[in-house]
């Protein structure tokens, strides 16, 4: 269960009583999710997200808080996060940085169909538009640098063919950066779980606490490598095409996008085999939590690679 901190609900009725939120009727623990420990609340005045940041400091986290707040004002089904008395998104609980965010409708789906996938391309393009007027920047985390020391540390848990298909891997995407195409901020996370649906309706877009400043096609590749990936860690072409004409009919994607989806959907997916073999073989102190498997996205960034570059999707 990802509740690595607890909270009881006196704890909570104290932590409250600097809102405006009434009283506190429900506090529900969220076993989903790997970096912070999250609670439903339930108060006389509405249903909420309490989030308790296990990893992110109280120095990085303004730029999370204001970029919901910032999306949500610009029509983004996203988060709101609720301002306390004196005004602040962000507060303290049981030695935490925390906030409280509203709760959105919908849920997220396992089996998804080129409608759903036409939604969430629509909706990602809408939000990479609405963060070109979002004046505060953050650095991806996970990029260059994160890959090659995040390799050097996994590889001793790894078969010879897997690190050198690692050291390889991380070699070419020194060299076929995306640095030069259409920047901004992105979710960089936006898998299913982060998508809450209302049959093929959007309810919202949950989990900022990976976004940053990268490029758009990067993002876009991370969606489709999750939302539109087969079984058999092949691209299902319908829900491709679904999801990037979606989207391209939001923000059209440049020529130079196009010359670089192969490239996206590689480095998207090392990304998360990375994070994935990080999470298995070097776990955090404190509860455990389910690993997901990173074979899955091995198997993907391998088909990637075999795959004929010249593929057209939209």
């Amino acid at each position: 269960m990802a509740v690595f901190t607890r909270v009881t609900e006196t704890e909570l009725t104290a932590w409250l009583s600097d809102y405006s939120l009434g009283s506190l009727l429900e506090l529900q623990g969220i076993a989903s999710g790997i970096e912070n420990t999250n609670y439903f609340v339930t108060t006389s005045n509405g249903r909420f997200v309490l989030t308790l940041f296990e990893k992110l400091t109280s120095s990085e986290l303004p730029f999370y808080l204001n970029l919901m707040s910032h999306l949500a004002r610009h029509g983004i089904p996203c988060p709101s996060p609720v301002a306390d008395r004196h005004n602040r998104f962000l507060g303290e609980l049981n030695d935490r940085p925390a906030c409280i965010v509203s709760r959105l409708s919908g849920k997220s789906l396992i089996q998804v169909d080129a409608a759903h996938c036409a939604a969430v391309g629509a909706v990602l393009g809408q939000l990479h538009c609405a963060a070109q007027s979002f004046a505060e920047t953050m650095p991806n985390a996970r990029a260059t640098a994160w890959r090659a020391r995040t390799a050097q540390q996994v590889k001793p848990f790894l078969s010879p063919q897997d690190a050198a298909l690692l050291d390889s891997e991380v070699a070419f995407h020194v060299q076929h950066a995306l640095d030069t195409l259409p920047q901004g901020v992105i979710h960089a996370d936006l898998f299913r779980d982060n998508v809450l649906l209302d049959g093929t309706r959007i309810g919202g877009l949950i989990d900022f606490y990976f976004a940053c400043n990268d490029s758009l096609l990067y993002d876009v590749a991370i969606t489709v490598n999750d939302w539109c990936m087969g079984a058999d860690g092949m691209l299902d072409k319908a829900r491709t095409q679904a999801l990037l004409r979606a989207y391209h009919a939001v923000r059209p994607l440049q020529p130079e996008e196009h010359s670089a989806w192969p490239i996206a959907l590689r480095v998207a997916a090392l990304r998360f085999w990375l994070s994935r073999l990080h999470d298995l073989h070097l776990p955090r102190d404190g509860e455990l939590i389910h690993a997901h498997d990173p074979e899955q996205f091995k198997r993907i960034l391998q088909q990637h690679i075999a795959a004929d570059d010249s593929a057209t999707w939209l």
